[in-house]
């Protein structure tokens, strides 16, 4: 995450972003600090944990970088990867040549770029990119699975026209590199924006670039328009929840329960901050002519410390909006404007990395998902499993089937003092979430008897197998809680977790 994104992106966002917010049509509701069901540790996640969903899944990346005082060796990272879901990996910075090596016969697929400082030489002619390319690509393709090459990072936002000037001719001198080397076909090249590049995505539909970068932007996106390549954004719902640190923002960042925002354009309703800006992004290229451009989101995530009393890093916040996030991606649910699909993502970071200088706090040192011993700092859900449970549907999301159980564990409303309110909010919640909602619907098994608390019962009990069985996913802002009693009736069977 560069300085660039959390500096403009928090101004830009207070005046941008939050109009939702203090209009009482999207007022999310406030939700109290999530404790474990245990009650033993404060987990503000209710976090879901999909370990056992696949081997790999090849929409779910995480950037590495190495400005850091201690790391693990190439190939002990390498094996970390391997224990994990991890398909993709993008390098920060210059391409770190021994880390493309160690990738070498791993089908993980690699995202390398050029630093900032390298564009202004590379954009100096033919030479340059092609003794880049020969250094950098040549020497591990095949073997190391070369994706995409980056020129640059928040370069339109950096404010150095020097550079930004330079980024397109750089583009286009390694294209033309990888032509020669008959790559260009193989090897996409893009460069990566800060969620400033916007000027407006209040609502998401109203998205739009800033008119300072119009020009350049319509250039970039012609070139990577004609070579098929990716518009590569880094989205940080963390620098929003910095410029409007409230509860109800909290939760509408992390994935939590929350009463929505409705999108006043086209009546849409958003339950989380992540697809509201990628959505933006996506309403700012069609509002150009690009709507067929792919968007991949280059950096998100949370930081896990706090040194300096800032709002928000945290451990358990860095757990949820992690771990509610890949459930997000893997649920194929998609975005309101593109429904259906899960994005690239890739996830920031892999390390913490100490020795980043001029951050604008510290707090951007500290994104890592695990230490330098190559242990987690929380459980993400990105450890692989000898289970292999069924892909849900993007579609028509199938209810999980767990194995029989000698003891069945359910979860349901709490017996007293919920209110319907904050029970319809757990339906809303649990239905955004990829769940099949459709047996409370009219006509349903389970839609008789017709009332909030019988339905929100089943779906939350849906959500609690489908996020992962575990204590902190039968929460719901503490309104739920486990019991053994099979709640089922009737024809309304609610298939049980284990104990």
């Amino acid at each position: 995450m560069a300085t660039t994104a959390v500096h403009l992106e928090a101004g830009r966002l207070s005046k941008l972003l939050f109009p939702l917010f203090s209009d009482p049509l999207f007022t999310i509701a406030i939700v109290q600090t999530i404790s474990y069901v245990f009650g033993s540790m404060s987990d503000s996640s209710n976090s879901v944990s999909f370990s056992n969903f696949l081997d790999s899944q090849s929409f779910i990346g995480v950037n590495y970088g190495n400005q850091a005082s201690e790391l693990p060796q190439p190939g002990d990272i390498v094996n970390l990867l391997k224990t994990t879901t991890i398909a993709k990996v993008r390098l920060l910075g210059s391409a770190d040549q021994s880390m493309i090596k160690a990738l070498a016969n791993t089908d993980i697929e690699l995202v390398i770029g050029l630093d900032n400082t390298e564009i202004q030489w590379v954009a100096s002619g033919p030479d340059a990119a092609s003794q880049w390319v020969n250094s950098k690509v040549m020497p591990y393709y095949p073997a190391s699975k070369i994706i995409i090459i980056t020129v640059g990072n928040e370069v339109l936002t950096s404010e150095n026209q020097d550079v930004i000037s330079s980024t397109l001719p750089a583009m286009q001198n390694i294209q033309n590199a990888l032509n020669t080397a008959s790559l260009g076909e193989k090897i996409k090249v893009t460069t990566v924006h800060s969620m400033a590049v916007l000027s407006q995505f209040s609502p998401p539909s109203s998205g739009a670039f800033n008119l300072s970068f119009v020009d350049t932007m319509k250039a970039l996106l012609q070139f990577q328009s004609a070579h098929g390549s990716p518009f590569m954004i880094n989205a940080f719902p963390f620098c929003a929840y910095k410029s409007d640190p409230k509860p109800e923002t909290l939760a509408f960042c992390l994935f939590q329960p929350n009463s929505g925002q409705v999108d006043s354009r086209n009546n849409i309703e958003y339950m989380n901050m992540f697809d509201v800006q990628v959505d933006a992004v996506r309403s700012a290229l069609n509002a150009m002519g690009y709507n067929d451009t792919e968007i991949v989101v280059a950096q998100t995530g949370w930081p896990n410390q706090n040194y300096r009393n800032e709002v928000g890093p945290s451990l358990d916040n860095a757990k949820a909006y992690v771990g509610n996030l890949i459930n997000h991606l893997r649920s194929n649910v998609g975005t309101p404007l593109m429904p259906g699909k899960s994005l690239d993502t890739y996830i920031y970071e892999l390390f913490d990395e100490d020795e980043k200088i001029g951050t604008v706090s510290s707090s951007e040192q500290s994104f890592g998902l695990y230490k330098s011993d190559t242990s987690p700092y929380y459980d993400s859900g990105l450890f692989k499993s000898s289970e292999n449970p069924t892909t849900p549907s993007p579609t028509t999301p199938a209810s999980p089937t767990p194995a029989p159980n000698p003891v069945g564990l359910w979860c349901v409303p709490k017996p007293d003092g919920i209110s319907d309110a904050q029970l319809q909010e757990n339906i809303n919640f649990a239905c955004s979430q990829g769940i099949d909602c459709s047996p409370i619907k009219q006509g349903g098994a389970c839609f008789e008897p017709n009332t909030i608390a019988s339905h929100a019962a089943y779906v939350m009990n849906l959500y609690y197998l489908f996020a992962g069985k575990n204590p902190w996913n039968c929460n719901f802002s503490q309104t739920a809680t486990i019991t053994t009693t099979n709640p089922s009736y009737d024809g309304c069977v609610y298939p049980s977790g284990s104990t």
